[in-house]
């Protein structure tokens, strides 16, 4: 192992990325609240100024992948999509196979210049974790119940808020509704047959209600539907811990483009393109298993420097007093003081995993193959 490998897995380092990253959180949250003023004067205002701040939050997580752990992404896309990226409004849709598949996701967003205003479609669980969820309840962001009785009205008025927004926005939906397990797939090719649908491999069966609500809500707005499929070299299977120690990655991701016009406007049509984009998406993951890559040209866009630049920051800003108080009590050479303190830093490391632990496989419970669950799909 290297020095600067060694470095990486040092818990106190990454103890300290987890407390910037933690309280430089918290005190963008609280501006974030501030804010709220402006809604009523100048909507536009507000969201503009949460865009930036919500920047300054992900990119500390993009930093992680791109300058801790220097994990690469390749796109396989030709020019003309990769010329149109950041400069319209458009739905994402990217299968959910991986531990990190968001935050590679935030990487394109960020070199294309759009992490801030990037979109979700995401589960009301997530509302309640600190920092995740509350930052993206300033970012108007969508939440869900999975259940469309009681989702209805809400995701509706929220995407139709969305319909002015003023920074060109990428809305991310896992049309799966829940990340890939082997368990999982099972139940979902059982609802496949049932169906007298066509059996997926490497992809649960989409769920098109989210899907087909989405673009209906957003069409006039949004422009395309890009298909984004990931995969990583060699059968790697990355984790946000793995990415927090230092380990590199290689990502590889298909992108294609489809402008909303040849998108079918009747709801069961467009759930039947959905279905025929999944079947597109399995094949391409199959060229994957054999070939080791997908098709077509690969361009590697080059990552900026303002993620780093954030982040050394937000350190700079947090860890000198932080550091200086540390030594204060150390020096005072009072028990109290002290077993306060490691006290602290035990209840920090705490949060910080219980944080990593949002996006872990094995602990992202879901509801997918009860009863309910079958229903709504």
């Amino acid at each position: 192992m290297g020095v600067v490998a060694w470095l990486k897995s040092l818990f106190v380092l990454q103890l300290l990325i987890g407390f910037v990253f933690v309280v430089s959180g918290l005190i963008i949250n609280f501006i974030q609240l501030c804010t709220c003023v402006l809604w009523p004067i100048d909507k536009q205002l507000y969201r503009k100024i949460n865009t930036r701040l919500s920047y300054s939050l992900w990119s500390q997580l993009v930093m992680l992948l791109e300058w801790w752990s220097g994990t690469e992404c390749t796109l396989y896309t030709d020019q003309a999509t990769v010329d149109k990226f950041g400069k319209e409004h458009v739905i994402i849709i990217l299968n959910h196979n991986y531990e990190i598949d968001f935050l590679c996701g935030w990487t394109m967003c960020e070199r294309y210049g759009i992490l801030g205003s990037s979109k979700v479609l995401a589960k009301h669980e997530l509302l309640k974790v600190p920092l995740i969820g509350w930052t993206w309840y300033f970012l108007e962001i969508v939440f869900c119940k999975r259940k469309w009785e009681e989702d209805r009205d809400t995701v509706f008025s929220g995407l139709n808020r969305l319909r002015d927004y003023p920074e060109y926005m990428w809305f991310l939906l896992y049309c799966e509704g829940t990340r890939f397990t082997e368990k999982k797939h099972q139940i979902s090719m059982q609802v496949a047959e049932s169906k007298g649908l066509p059996k997926l491999k490497y992809h649960l069966l989409p769920r098109t209600k989210g899907f087909t609500t989405t673009l209906q809500c957003l069409k006039g707005t949004v422009k395309a539907v890009y298909d984004v499929t990931l995969n990583f070299k060699d059968k790697q299977n990355p984790t946000l811990l793995g990415i927090v120690s230092g380990k590199k990655y290689k990502a590889d991701m298909s992108i294609r483009r489809f402008p909303v016009e040849e998108i079918p406007d009747d709801e069961k049509e467009c759930a039947n393109w959905l279905h025929k984009l999944y079947q597109e998406k399995d094949a391409l993951q199959e060229h994957y298993e054999k070939e080791g890559s997908f098709p077509g040209p690969t361009i590697i866009p080059k990552r900026r420097v303002w993620t780093l630049l954030n982040f050394l920051f937000w350190a700079t800003l947090l860890l000198s007093p932080l550091i200086n108080f540390a030594w204060d009590v150390f020096v005072s050479g009072s028990p109290l003081l002290i077993i306060g303190f490691m006290i602290f830093l035990i209840v920090a490391s705490v949060a910080v995993r219980r944080l990593i632990g949002v996006t872990e496989v094995n602990k992202t419970g879901s509801s997918y193959g009860n009863v309910e669950a079958k229903k709504e799909n």
